[in-house]
């Protein structure tokens, strides 16, 4: 992993994950903003999957279990739009909260793939 993108990937999702539950805690509903932060926690993700891909192959191989790499990987990728389906369908307060938990979550996903690397 990059260690730079890794402490990007952190900030943001952490940066989502306070704004959402924040403005769940206050009574605000799901709306683009909430929605969007955790649409780009699941972009930098995206492109952590590619980062995957390619490192090994330009001299940055893994030190620790590849196999658990790729689960905390795939794990991270699909928090995000299960959090969003979920906000979609259930429009209160406490879903904006599940986003940023969810949002956390990746936060700590990414810091701990980033010691497997």
């Amino acid at each position: 992993m990059i260690e730079w993108f890794t402490w990007v990937q952190v900030a943001v999702a952490v940066a989502a994950g306070l704004f959402c539950v924040i403005r769940g805690l206050v009574g605000r509903a799901p709306n683009d903003l909430t929605l969007g932060s955790a649409a780009l926690v699941e972009l930098l993700l995206v492109v952590q999957v590619v980062v995957a891909l390619v490192a090994p192959g330009a001299g940055n191989p893994p030190t620790g279990s590849l196999l658990e790499f790729w689960v905390y990987l795939v794990t991270a990728l699909l928090l995000p739009p299960l959090a969003i389906f979920w906000a979609l369908i259930e429009r209160n307060r406490w879903s904006t909260v599940i986003i940023g938990v969810a949002c956390f979550a990746v936060a700590v996903m990414v810091y701990r793939m980033n010691q497997i690397w």
